[in-house]
């Protein structure tokens, strides 16, 4: 084995494999791994592929040699997007996840050695990396195949470069095996991750190639299984501190489930080339609804998505104190569709300090890769889930120290809902939330309509299709997480109380009641909460939704002296939808969160979150959820 490796604790079986193999790779640096993304020879275009008995030889991957990155396509559509259906807990520990031998009726032992054994007949890239960012995170290791070199790139840059030297001697935290090929020969081309947890070692089986479930969510799963050990999380969130043009700051921290706005928050207010902004476009009279806002505040990103709310960054000040996860970000541009629309993240992928990795965008040998440009599913239609791998330092003002959350918004995707198409879209632009109301959207996540990041299954297709609601479960990482329900509601509980200072809002995306608003509700409430000083509303400007799950409507909301229209905060009230609408919509969302939050009434729930929850079953009102946390002040 190489004089590299001999500093690292590894598990018999797994330092066996490594002895075995007929080569071992630990790249230097990152851009000598970067070049062999390209294969052995370093050419501009690149196919992973494997001999495989009975298949022949299968394609995983094409990787093109871009002149700002390398873009990297799967040639099935199925393999461009997380399938939500993918995890299997191979361990004995508590777990509400579905168990390898619960679904393969066999244990997962002999096929993990058999993918040992694999392992061990593949020249072979080993890389260490810190899972949870080069400051606070586990040391931790990557063992691919050397055909592979774009999966181990797209780790190295999501999680930080770091080398065996830096590490010193060290036992793994966790380990990631990447085996392509048992996607084919062991589980029917399905997307497979298993999870393999010890007290001491988090080990993810990774058998197929899209990073979302692996290297990038499969590492989510091994924080979060660190972090219930050590009572504390990683949210799935993003955070941005926002100044306004009069130098006031607020820190916003943005959760909801996949499609849920969590990039968007990040990103510049998308203006119409007169540079007017247009709020909402009405479904059924196509009315367009803009407004002017002369200056709008200037943001400086905190984190993307992997938010981390380690115990030792905590302070005195009562508020959430958060640090990036991860040190690079999987960013997903289905909603840039042309040049022009967000310039400085474009100029980042388009002119980077070092070529990036690009997934489902197209790419042309020695071109330039454009983040618009989406590579086309086999319908025809852009692929709604390209993304780019793209380092937090590239980011226009990043911010890298931990900072004190002032507001947490929870994102929200609406269908349309009309007086002859009711629906549950009937979150107002933003609702002010105490509390237990927060932890219950929480608890649930509704994933939403048309959301672009994973597939559904065929139950929640269909579901969705009759405009029904699906859950991505507790803070909406429960999709990544290992553990129990019960445990993850626990410790989010903990969190929140343990947070008064911080407060909560709700903001939806996609509809306003009959209007289209895309992002662009969200982007508005960035811009009025930071203009309040920290999210400060005053509850004279309050008053309670027509259903209570939504907490406090405002009555009135002005930025830069321009009004909002009233029916955009209280849509029951628009002409198109009509409180008979509303209330079919209010509902579907009562009792789909009333079916939801059965599952968590057990002996373990903490005793204030059953106290919470029985007033959702029992339809109680925005003052019982306040008795029992009250709204900041």
């Amino acid at each position: 084995m190489l004089e590299q490796l001999n500093g690292v604790i590894l598990p018999p079986a797994v330092a066996d494999a490594l002895k075995k193999a007929p080569k071992i790779i630990t790249p230097a640096t990152r851009a000598e791994l970067y070049e062999m993304s390209l294969g052995p020879n370093g050419a501009n275009t690149f196919e992973v592929t494997y001999p495989i008995a009975g298949h022949g030889t299968v394609k995983e991957a094409d990787v093109v040699r871009c002149k700002n990155g390398i873009a990297v396509n799967y040639p099935e559509d199925y393999m461009r997007r997380r399938d939500p259906d993918c995890m299997r807990i191979a361990d004995d520990r508590p777990t509400d996840k579905p168990r390898f031998f619960d679904v393969y009726g066999k244990s997962f032992d002999p096929i993990k050695q058999e993918t040992l054994d694999w392992l061990s007949t593949q020249e072979l890239i080993v890389v260490p990396f810190k899972a949870g960012g080069l400051t606070y995170g586990s040391a931790s290791l990557a063992i691919v195949p050397a055909n592979t070199a774009f999966f181990a790139t797209a780790l190295v840059d999501l999680q930080g470069w770091t080398t065996f030297e830096e590490l010193g001697e060290f036992a793994p935290r966790s380990i990631l095996y990447a085996a392509p090929p048992f996607r084919h020969t062991h589980f029917e081309g399905r997307q497979v991750v298993v999870h393999d947890r010890t007290e001491e070692l988090h080990e993810i089986f990774a058998y197929n190639l899209y990073p979302g479930p692996s290297a990038k969510k499969g590492v989510f799963s091994a924080l979060l299984d660190i972090g219930e050990t050590e009572g504390w999380l990683t949210a799935h969130a993003s955070s941005v501190r926002v100044t306004t043009p009069y130098d006031n700051e607020t820190i916003i921290m943005h959760e909801g489930a996949s499609g849920g706005g969590k990039s968007e928050m990040c990103q510049d207010i998308r203006r119409q080339d007169d540079g007017r902004i247009l709020l909402g476009t009405n479904v059924v009279t196509e009315e367009p609804y803009v407004i002017t806002l002369n200056e709008s505040s200037k943001l400086a990103p905190v984190t993307d998505d992997m938010t981390l709310c380690h115990k030792d960054i905590q302070n005195e000040s009562g508020k959430l104190v958060v640090a990036d996860a991860e040190d690079g970000w999987f960013v997903r541009v289905d909603n840039m569709k042309e040049y022009g629309e967000d310039p400085h993240f474009e100029r980042a992928c388009i002119h980077p300090d070092t070529p990036l990795v690009f997934f489902n965008i197209q790419g042309t040998p020695n071109a330039t890769a454009l983040p618009w440009e989406h590579t086309p599913d086999s319908n025809g239609k852009p692929c709604p889930n390209p993304r780019v791998v793209i380092p937090r330092a590239m980011m226009k003002d990043v911010i890298n120290e931990p900072m004190e959350i002032d507001v947490r918004t929870f994102g929200v995707r609406q269908p349309a809902c009309t007086r002859n198409n009711p629906s549950y879209g009937i979150m107002g632009m933003m609702h002010v939330v105490p509390p237990a109301l927060a932890w219950l959207w929480r608890l649930i996540a509704p994933r939403g309509d048309k959301n672009p990041s994973i597939g559904e299954t065929k139950d929640e297709k269909k579901t969705i299709k009759s405009g029904g609601m699906v859950s991505e479960g507790v803070g909406s990482y429960w999709p990544f997480s290992t553990g129990t329900k019960v445990a993850a509601a626990n410790l989010l509980l903990k969190q929140i109380m343990d947070s008064p200072n911080t407060r909560y809002v709700l903001t939806p995306n996609q509809h306003i009641g009959a209007y289209k608003v895309g992002f662009t509700a969200e982007w508005l409430t960035r811009e009025y909460l930071a203009r309040r000083g920290g999210g400060k509303i005053k509850r004279d400007q309050l008053t309670p939704a027509r259903c209570p799950l939504m907490g406090y409507a405002l009555k009135e909301v002005k930025i830069d002296g321009q009004l909002i229209r009233p029916t955009f905060l209280q849509p029951e009230n628009q002409s198109q939808v009509g409180v008979e609408a509303y209330d079919s919509g209010a509902k579907i969302v009562t009792d789909f969160f009333k079916s939801e939050l059965q599952q968590f009434l057990t002996d373990d729930l903490d005793p204030l979150g059953r106290e919470i929850i029985e007033v959702c079953l029992r339809d109680g009102s925005i003052e019982e959820y306040e008795a029992l946390t009250p709204l900041m002040a």
